[in-house]
């Protein structure tokens, strides 16, 4: 799978956006029976430090075993503290609670959301928004119907699993296991999804940790929370080739990574219906996906056709998202998308500012490290059943689109808006959550308004012939005491490298 061959030089780009399947692919995955088709940077798993200055001890508070609070001073920080940070409007530290009897575990798994998500300008040296999945699972073990250590076939055969948090399948210690023309059943009622699920894996109906895993000519069904239905993590790759795959429950995507794994897949039928479960989807940790062709629905609310913390390319497939926008990404990951026909129809909802189709963000979660989103979207359509159409809010970012056939839904409200918000889910602090973006538009027919706000800096490039018919508006809605930045249009004549 490659990108259009007449591609300028540089849009390309490098990595997993040249969508090619490895080298090393398994000799069975070309062979005979086969078709080739929803966060701190610490040094607590592996990552890198942050520095936290701190020129006034006045602000440590140190909890007492009783609840109470009493003033403290640095001494009272010691390595595997817990503690809540809080900030003003303008990112100041106006308080530090050393919390009483807790400290962090080395291995800890679930969501740093809570206190340890932090909230302010996110270019700061504490920027709480890094991988913390690092090399150590919040999973001790799993639960499985078939676990696979060693090489095995399995063809022609049906494996079911209705355990609590159970996996129907599992390959890990380096196993290569291929399952040909089998179906595969995962239903439990009891079954509790959340971040174990969306991190690690547990509950997928096929899960490999640590191998490969080829998945051809099957069926997959979940009918339980967490019930991915291919979910490839940490050491594992996974190959799925024209399967089809139906999830019924929250946090239950399609095909998933998280925590570094790798997916190729090809022409896949993929329909999910729960909550947070994307048809294509990743998770803390990130990884590689890289998909050629198939058809890929997601009909659930906060369920968009793909959901990115991690690198991802896809080639030639239709991405529909019926209740959810078309395609979210978030932080230091990358999107190339050749080819594909994109549909989102989000509903306005109150904890939003405003409705999108595509969002480039950081939702401080933990789920995604800060940085650089890279966005490129060639040829193919973009279609948009409510809303406005791209949003980039409390990041960086890289968008470049080219010759994709844009349809606006009638209460379009803009093309592009890049500024701060107030989300209710709290992306940052108000004030200082602005956009920083490089939008790039080659042979592109762009309608509609370009939004943009005095706490963000956008820099929008037309270039082969593109045009914008709409205005260039300056919102100061969530720009609180405003800033210094710039809206600024130009010709290019060379497309930006990706």
């Amino acid at each position: 799978m490659k990108p259009p061959s007449d591609l300028p030089d540089g849009e390309a780009g490098n990595g997993t956006g040249n969508a090619e399947q490895p080298s090393d692919i398994p000799d069975s995955v070309t062979g005979d029976g086969f078709s080739a088709g929803e966060q701190p940077d610490t040094d607590l798993t592996g990552g890198t430090q942050a520095v936290l200055t701190i020129g006034d001890d006045s602000v440590i508070v140190v909890e007492t075993e009783d609840g109470e609070t009493q003033t403290g001073s640095l001494a009272d920080i010691a390595e595997g503290s817990m503690l809540q940070i809080t900030f003003d409007e303008n990112g100041m530290i106006t308080k530090i609670l050393i919390s009483s009897g807790m400290s962090i575990d080395m291995g800890m798994g679930g969501d740093m959301q809570g206190d340890m998500a932090m909230g302010g300008d996110m270019s700061g040296g504490m920027a709480m928004g890094g991988d913390m999945s690092g090399s150590s699972s919040g999973v001790d073990s799993y639960t499985a119907v078939s676990q696979y250590t060693t090489d095995t076939t399995v063809a022609n055969e049906t494996i079911s699993s209705t355990g609590t948090d159970e996996n129907a399948v599992l390959a890990s210690d380096g196993a290569a296991v291929s399952f040909q023309n089998v179906t595969v059943e995962r239903t439990s009622s009891d079954s509790t999804g959340g971040d174990n699920s969306s991190f690690y894996g547990v509950g997928a109906a096929m899960l490999v940790t640590d191998g490969t895993l080829i998945v051809s000519d099957s069926t997959i069904t979940t009918d339980a929370a967490g019930g991915a239905g291919v979910f490839a993590y940490g050491n594992g790759t996974a190959y799925v080739l024209d399967t089809t795959i139906l999830t019924s429950q929250d946090t239950s995507g399609g095909i998933h990574t998280a925590g570094g794994g790798t997916l190729y897949a090809w022409d896949l039928t993929i329909e999910t219906n729960g909550e947070s479960a994307a048809a294509i989807r990743s998770d803390r940790g990130g990884g590689t996906m890289v998909i050629d062709g198939g058809t890929y629905t997601s009909n659930g609310v906060g369920s968009p056709a793909l959901y990115c913390t991690a690198d991802i390319a896809v080639n030639g497939a239709v991405l529909t998202a019926t209740g959810s926008e078309a395609i979210c990404m978030e932080g230091l990951n990358t999107i190339h998308l050749f080819n594909c026909d994109i549909t989102g129809n989000m509903s306005d909802l109150s904890q939003n500012d405003t409705t999108w189709t595509v969002i480039v963000y950081q939702s401080m979660s933990g789920d995604s490290e800060v940085g650089t989103s890279t966005m490129q979207i060639i040829g193919g359509t973009l279609t948009s059943g409510n809303g406005g159409i791209f949003y980039t809010t409390n990041t960086e970012s890289e968008i470049y689109i080219s010759g994709v056939d844009i349809t606006a839904s009638d209460d379009c409200e803009f093309f592009l808006m890049c500024t701060g918000n107030a989300n209710e889910r709290g992306w940052g602090t108000t004030g200082t959550n602005g956009s920083i973006c490089s939008f790039t538009a080659s042979d592109q027919i762009m309608e509609g308004d370009v939004i943009w706000d005095s706490i963000s800096t956008l820099d929008f490039y037309i270039m082969n012939g593109s045009s914008l018919t709409g205005a260039v508006i300056d919102d100061e809605t969530y720009a609180g005491n405003g800033g210094d930045g710039s809206a600024a249009s130009a010709s290019a004549q060379t497309p930006p490298r990706l």
